[in-house]
């Protein structure tokens, strides 16, 4: 714990002007990011006499090693990059919403030649339409189905529409007349679109005018003695109030706005948003959030702003938001508002009529949001604080592992030896921390060895960024740790636990890795598949958990979840050997050129028998690379033919060489849901 007067700065050395400021932990990690504007004033509440923080700040400045500002013009310019180092930085002393689950999106793709209607979650796309949140995927299908009957727009995949397009054929939708094919040439592009622009239109919230034109067609046909061509409009015309029966009006003026409402406790807060367009609430989100620092519900809804809106622009942003307190002060988050919406936007707390009703109504969504949270999360962290108790005294720990990483050796036969690293975090995963490595410091099979190598290349590099020297030991080099910025690094921060997937020979190996870095203030244990027994290093017996145990539970995800990381990479690394190709080979050719070279003659194996003038006549190429190509393909042993393995066929054509073929590759798929691999790979 750290005493704030030591890293107090001196006195007049803080600007009185407005700007964003950053504490640090001994670390280097930002822990919190607040803006003020007046920075000197801000900062010297920090530095009072802790008895007189409140709790949560108390922490904060006492976990803190360090704090610096950035001085900017104005506090519109301060609210920005509050937001970009919040974003950037993720300090765990500020206030991070959390949403419960990824709110679908019904989304029009405006940006494909012919646009789709579908079903989107998580970020949002340049060129595409959002309406939503819905509570439910299936109450977007509900309601596209009954809005295509009237707007048949494409709503096929580009695989479907491709196959379509080559067969000259619709799928079922064109043919029951909830598509307008534009895949065989039934309408034009134009056409087409202008058909996405109206379903738009009418998601949007301009619906009485598009109803009142279709009651006048079915009028004139009706007058005209074309009686099925007015059914069809009347049975529109159902179609398109049974869908707006689904969004009740709330707000008779037709507005379009924004409902933030907020129930808090000591420790914990819910936001609940409606999204109101055209009168009617066209979605609902909440997100909940630990109040880890003092803050007003002023400050929440300032902190909900800036989530809402920090990546919107145009019509994302509604012309009215109505809160149940104003930031304080108000006016640089509504000029940022305004700014991101490109027109004026009001902020404001609705004190009459329809609009303050409403807001009650989002506020008791929001309480029971809060209640729901706290019934489900007491459980939570019952468990998960007993989980890590029994740890603890199960290991002869000193205290609780907070931190825990675990590890894992994946291959094939030898092939692909690849390496996890999962953090777990008070008992949860924190996916942002995952790492993977390739063990290369020998060829083939020997999981204990390979432990080895892993073990010590992870706290090689925390001890590289602990002592600050800026390069590795034995001459390797440090990159992207990004210490100096507080970005979340790849090897900074140490476990109190360290967890490898085996028995008594990893976790010696384990073990010994960490002796000979000199590091002897992290526990070590392995956890065999066989028994479930915990393994400790230099102890003859495993300590056996009993089956109920919630701490043996929880060892068991550890583990499970690194046993998951680990073989995902292998078979994204192998499914990657079996589409290489040939011509990957030849220096200096890139992927344009590769692609050229495969269109032009159909496949590596017409390309192998080509000459080097026929070569020469693909575009990009010149003779030297063409030589150069020959001369590689000439080299490189042809690939044995592929095999149909259901009717013994050999398929002679298939070495192609194109980037997604795979000859006789499993092709696992990745599990839904898992992180993004390639973040933190370690090459």
């Amino acid at each position: 714990m750290a005493d704030p007067s030591s890293y107090r700065p001196r006195p007049g050395e803080i600007p009185d002007s407005p700007g964003v400021y950053k504490f640090r932990d001994e670390h280097r990690r930002v822990i919190y990011v607040g803006k003020a504007k007046s920075l000197r004033q801000r900062l010297a509440n920090y530095f009072q006499d802790l008895a007189g923080l409140h709790p949560r700040t108390r922490t904060m400045v006492t976990t803190a090693a360090s704090v610096e500002w950035t001085v900017v013009s104005t506090e519109v310019e301060a609210l920005q990059l509050e937001y970009s180092w919040i974003k950037e930085y993720d300090p765990r002393f500020n206030v991070k919403y959390r949403d419960d689950k990824s709110y679908p999106y019904l989304a029009v793709t405006m940006n494909e030649e012919y646009p789709r209607v579908q079903v989107m979650r998580g970020h949002k796309k340049k060129g595409v339409r959002y309406f939503g949140p819905y509570g439910h995927a299936w109450a977007i299908r509900d309601t596209v189905d009954l809005l295509l009957r009237v707007f048949p727009v494409r709503t096929c995949s580009a695989g479907v529409f491709k196959n379509a397009a080559r067969t000259g054929r619709p799928c079922l939708l064109g043919y029951i007349g909830k598509c307008s094919a534009p895949c065989v040439g039934r309408v034009s592009e134009e056409e087409h679109r202008e058909l996405a622009e109206e379903f738009s239109d009418f998601m949007a919230g301009r619906t009485g005018t598009y109803i009142r034109r279709l009651e006048k067609r079915m009028t004139d046909a009706a007058e005209e003695m074309e009686y099925e061509r007015a059914a069809r409009l009347r049975d529109d015309i159902e179609a398109l109030k049974k869908a707006m029966e689904k969004s009740a009006v709330v707000l008779a003026d037709a507005t379009d706005a924004d409902l933030i409402a907020v129930a808090e406790d000591e420790l914990e807060a819910a936001v609940q948003i409606f999204h109101v367009r055209g009168g009617r609430v066209r979605g609902q989100r909440g997100w909940v959030t630990d109040k880890v620092e003092d803050v007003t519900t002023a400050a929440l809804v300032e902190h909900a702003l800036q989530q809402l809106y920090g990546e919107e622009t145009g019509d994302s942003v509604p012309k009215e938001v109505l809160v149940p307190a104003l930031p304080d002060p108000v006016e640089p988050v509504q000029e940022w508002l305004t700014d991101r919406r490109g027109a004026n936007v009001s902020l404001r707390i609705p004190q009459r009529g329809d609009k303050k009703s409403l807001m009650e109504t989002v506020a008791r969504n929001a309480q029971q949001s809060l209640i729901l949270h706290k019934t489900k999360r007491a459980s939570d962290l019952t468990t998960r604080s007993r989980a890590l108790e029994e740890i603890s005294e199960a290991l002869d720990l000193d205290s609780a592992p907070l931190r825990i990483e675990c590890y894992d050796i994946s291959h094939l036969q030898g092939d692909d030896v690849v390496a996890s690293m999962v953090v777990f975090e008070d008992g949860l995963s924190r996916k942002s921390e995952y790492r993977r490595f390739q063990i290369k410091g020998f060829e083939g099979q020997d999981d204990v060895r390979s432990m080895h190598e892993v073990i010590t290349r992870r706290f090689r590099r925390y001890l590289a960024e602990k002592e600050k020297t800026g390069e590795w030991v034995d001459g390797d080099e440090l990159r992207d740790l990004k210490d100096d910025e507080g970005r979340p690094k790849r090897f900074a921060y140490p476990p109190q636990l360290v967890v490898v997937d085996g028995g008594q020979p990893q976790v010696a190996a384990a073990k010994r890795a960490l002796d000979e870095l000199g590091i002897d203030d992290i526990a070590v244990c392995g956890l065999a598949k066989r028994l479930e027994e915990v393994w400790l290093p230099d102890d003859d017996d495993p300590v056996v958990l009993p089956r109920t145990s919630e701490g043996l539970y929880l060892l068991q995800r550890v583990r499970d979840e690194a046993h998951r990381f680990a073989i995902t990479y292998q078979r994204a690394k192998r499914a990657k050997r079996f589409r290489a190709s040939p011509l990957d080979d030849v220096p200096g050719l890139g992927e344009t050129r590769k692609q050229a070279l495969i269109k032009h003659f159909g496949s590596v194996k017409k390309l192998r028998s080509a000459t080097i003038d026929q070569i020469c006549e693909v575009p990009g190429i010149g003779r030297k690379t063409a030589e150069t190509i020959a001369v590689a393909l000439a080299q490189a042993a042809p690939a044995a033919p592929a095999v149909n393995t259901a009717t013994g066929e050999i398929m002679e054509d298939m070495e192609d060489g194109t980037p997604g073929t795979t000859v006789g590759a499993p092709g696992e798929p990745v599990p839904a849901g898992a992180p993004d691999e390639r973040r933190g790979q370690d090459t």
